[in-house]
């Protein structure tokens, strides 16, 4: 028997009206996903998990549907409005990118990178932070970054921090320590870049928050961080603007040799 799936809630979010809308308009139509899929040159599997909530739709496809159907460019805007909304899911919808992601770039100017923390930097972070479960939040920052670093060789990682976040004291002189030898290990990786943006350097884009940009093949989409969490973005423009601003801020970063001088300058005030 086929299975019966019941369609998204489309109040929740942009994302989950745009997928309750597709497979409405699907429906209406009477097609069924195979047919759906041959009219955006995609597989039945790429149709049910974009009526699911599971993928995010592209534009051409939007314009091949919108053609079909009959709606103008409804659906294309539709896309364009779900891309500048909130999303409540964004964190998850961010996870499964970085899954599938063959490059990450990232800017942070207080803390080290998730990716490339130690447990117990990560966990005087997650003590200074006003959730109430601390274990479970642990858990879920430690097992997001082992499953990304798992990937290997799969993933190159480029990273770029301020000097201050080498500056600022976490935890214990012992946590210090730790983490400033995890940095210099992890320079040495050949999928690994990492920069510091060094006190002499002034003034730089940076202080408006860190950001992340993930090459998916395709296409590349982008997170930008702010209080009370942050935003996804897949807009092509908006993701190019990121784009340019860490490019900006790496054109103020030392070299890679220059930044394992830092480190080990800093890793020098624990010794």
């Amino acid at each position: 028997m086929p299975i019966v799936r019941d369609p998204l809630d489309p109040k929740i979010s942009m994302w989950h009206f745009l997928a309750f809308y597709l497979r409405y308009q699907r429906k209406k139509e009477g097609l069924s996903l195979t047919q759906c899929g041959k009219i955006i040159a995609a597989a039945r599997s790429t149709v049910s998990n974009m009526e699911a909530g599971r993928q995010r739709p592209q534009d051409d496809q939007m314009a091949l549907l919108d053609d079909r159907y009959g709606t103008g460019a409804l659906l294309q805007l539709l896309l364009w409005y779900a891309r500048m909304a909130h999303d409540p899911d964004w964190g998850r919808q961010l996870v499964k990118y970085e899954e599938a992601a063959s490059l990450i770039k990232m800017f942070h100017g207080q803390v080290i990178p998730p990716v490339f923390q130690t447990d117990a930097y990560t966990w005087a972070y997650v003590q200074a932070a006003i959730t109430k479960d601390h274990e479970g939040a642990m858990a879920r920052r430690v097992a997001r970054r082992q499953a990304l670093l798992a990937r290997g060789m799969e993933v190159d990682l480029w990273a770029v921090i301020d000097e201050s976040v080498l500056a600022r004291p976490v935890g214990d002189a012992g946590t210090m320590k730790e983490q400033l030898e995890h940095l210099l290990y992890m320079s040495s990786l050949p999928n690994v870049s990492l920069r510091v943006v060094p006190f002499t350097s002034g003034a730089h884009l940076g202080v408006d928050g860190p950001l992340q940009l993930l090459s998916l093949g395709t296409r590349d989409v982008a997170y930008s961080g702010a209080q009370n969490g942050g935003r996804l973005i897949e807009s092509p423009s908006e993701v190019r603007e990121l784009s340019v601003i860490f490019d900006r801020i790496g054109a103020k970063a030392a070299s890679e040799e220059a930044s394992v001088d830092i480190f080990k300058q800093y890793l020098e005030r624990y010794r």
